[in-house]
């Protein structure tokens, strides 16, 4: 029989591989703390209870929780690829992570998911995938791919493929699109990943109604609550940009709202404040510094995950379950002695495999059309939309400078020119505009990473600097740089897709770091993320101006500004 190992070993009539004795097990089924020994064998719990085995290591008391799950991330935010992303989330007690590739598919469509699958292969984490459903994520920009319902239906058959990623395109649930409507219809039976941010009443009944399982846009208590109502689950997201757990938290807490159906993720988390931090395991004191009971906290990180996805062999220290644990010191430090995945110590697995061989259409994804003198001219109008930054926000004003006062403003410093530049397919589009609050003082600062389509996107305060960072990009194939005078100043390489880098994540923190200085000497202002601030710059959904390769957006009106 297939577990009769298992059976043997939890009966004590086989010696387990490796006996972790004296913990005091954390059980998500009951809310208990319970006083055991955890036998292991082939990297499965086979018994939680008094057992000697083959290896014994002495816990000493130690808390035991199973290992904690990030129930939605892009991996791509950090700016690495799974190998050395997994290290850094498995030193905090991340062993499942749930991830959508929305950002990688969007430049190289059904290519970009393989990548990232091939990538993740045989890491010591269970690595999940959703599969975008969004891309291009709007007709307002032009992508690398589109990745429809027929192109999607390859990887249904692949064991780590879950789902749908979040279905960000509410108006076609609403409408009944056929293409939305044929990727419902494709994943029915599978876990489908929402993102409804301000969806209420009846709107968010048809959205619940059409099959969207869960949700992490909640930015409030109440807008949690209606979802938890309507039979979704929340994803209590807690990320570098986005956080939204306080917020959430309080409320269930103060209500006695049940969390079961409730469920810690970080959707975008910068790879310096995961270093810094960890992911789930910074969730989780949070949720216990608002006042959750740390073993409430510890089964939104573990188990509820679990159930949410279908994922039947992860989230418990209990028989039958894959032997992914986090050794903890206690319950109020909550600092990480020991992470075990399958029943081994992470530290056996701390250096990253080597990548997989990359093609073209991972490596070589920036393709521009010849820049000419007048590239990033502006357009004639007799007065100028301005996109004026928020500091430490993503959303942005809008403004307006007349005709005859522009290359005054831009000379005084009060507005730089911003561009994006189609980089697909060398198709020539570029939307040129206007933006105030960057505060750079001269030259060109510029980046591929640009939600959700990634083309590169540009601020300068002269054209010939503008072009000259755009080529430097075209060499490297992707990435950060900063120009004066047309010298590169400084840049950062990210040639898979133009989103990552297959460096390690020391070496991309290092390098990062050194860019950020050299944005703050050339005058980008102190609370303005010299890069990040412009990948947002071209996301044409958030209020209330944004710019893509197609020209200024006003968000307001959902319309091109003309």
């Amino acid at each position: 029989m297939k577990k009769d190992w298992l059976i043997q070993t939890a009966l004590g009539e086989t010696r387990p591989d490796l006996v972790l004795q004296n913990g005091k097990v954390i059980n998500v089924f009951t809310g208990e703390i319970v006083s055991a020994d955890i036998a292991i064998t082939r990297g499965v719990i086979s018994g939680v209870g008094k057992y000697s085995g083959k290896s014994n290591v002495d816990l000493d008391g130690k808390y035991v929780a199973p290992g904690f799950i990030n129930a939605h991330c892009h991996v791509e935010s950090s700016m690495v690829t799974p190998p050395a992303y997994c290290i850094e989330e498995l030193k905090w007690g991340v062993t499942t992570v749930i991830t959508d590739p929305h950002e990688i598919t969007n430049v190289a469509g059904g290519e970009g998911v393989q990548f990232m699958l091939d990538s993740s292969e045989d890491l010591p984490i269970n690595y999940y995938v959703q599969l975008p459903s969004c891309v291009p994520a709007t007709p307002f920009e032009h992508a690398g791919a589109a990745f429809t319902a027929d192109k999607m239906a390859p990887f249904l058959s692949h064991p780590r493929v879950l789902g749908l990623g979040e279905m960000m395109n509410y108006p076609g649930v609403s409408g009944r699109d056929p293409e939305v409507m044929a990727k419902l219809e494709l994943f029915d039976g599978r876990v489908v990943d929402g993102h409804a941010p301000g969806i209420t009443g009846n709107a968010l009944q048809a959205y619940a109604a059409a099959g969207i399982h869960t949700d992490h846009e909640s930015v409030t208590y109440g807008e949690a609550l209606e979802k938890l109502r309507a039979g979704m689950a929340v994803l209590v997201r807690e990320g570098s940009a986005s956080k939204n757990l306080r917020d959430i938290l309080s409320g269930v807490i103060a209500n006695g709202i049940d969390t079961m159906n409730m469920a810690f993720c970080t959707d975008d988390k910068h790879l310096s404040d995961i270093r810094r931090e960890g992911t789930i395991l910074h969730n989780i004191k949070l949720a216990i510094e608002l006042g959750m009971r740390p073993v409430a906290a510890i089964q939104m990180a573990t188990i509820n995950a679990a159930r949410i996805y279908g994922l039947r062999d992860v989230g418990a220290v209990a028989p039958g379950y894959r032997a992914d644990l986090v050794i903890l010191n206690d319950l109020k430090a909550l600092s990480v002695d020991e992470v075990y995945k399958d029943g081994k110590a992470y530290t056996e697995h701390a250096t990253p495999r080597k990548g997989v061989t990359a093609g073209a259409g991972i490596l070589h994804t920036v393709n521009l059309a010849p820049l000419e003198k007048t590239s990033f001219s502006l357009p004639d109008r007799e007065k100028y939309p301005v996109i004026q930054i928020i500091p430490g926000q993503i959303s942005t004003k809008k403004s307006s400078v007349s005709a005859q006062n522009v290359e005054e403003q831009i000379a005084s410093g009060a507005l730089r020119k911003i561009a994006v530049v189609e980089r697909h397919h060398a198709t020539g589009m570029i939307g040129v505009g206007l933006i105030s609050g960057y505060g750079l003082t001269h030259g060109a600062v510029a980046t591929t990473v640009a939600h959700d389509s990634h083309n590169l996107i540009v601020v300068g305060d002269n054209d010939a600097d503008m072009a000259a960072a755009a080529r430097e990009l075209a060499r490297v194939q992707g990435g950060y740089t900063i120009v004066a005078d047309e010298d590169v100043k400084g840049t950062l390489a990210l040639p898979v897709c133009g989103l990552m880098s297959s460096d390690s994540a020391q070496t991309l923190i290092r390098d990062l770091d050194k860019m950020i200085e050299t944005a703050r000497q050339a005058g980008v202002r102190e609370g303005i993320d010299p890069f990040i601030t412009l990948s947002f710059m071209a996301l044409p959904v958030i209020p209330e101006i944004r710019i893509t390769d197609m020209g200024v957006f006003d968000v307001t009106k959902f319309e091109f500004v003309k």
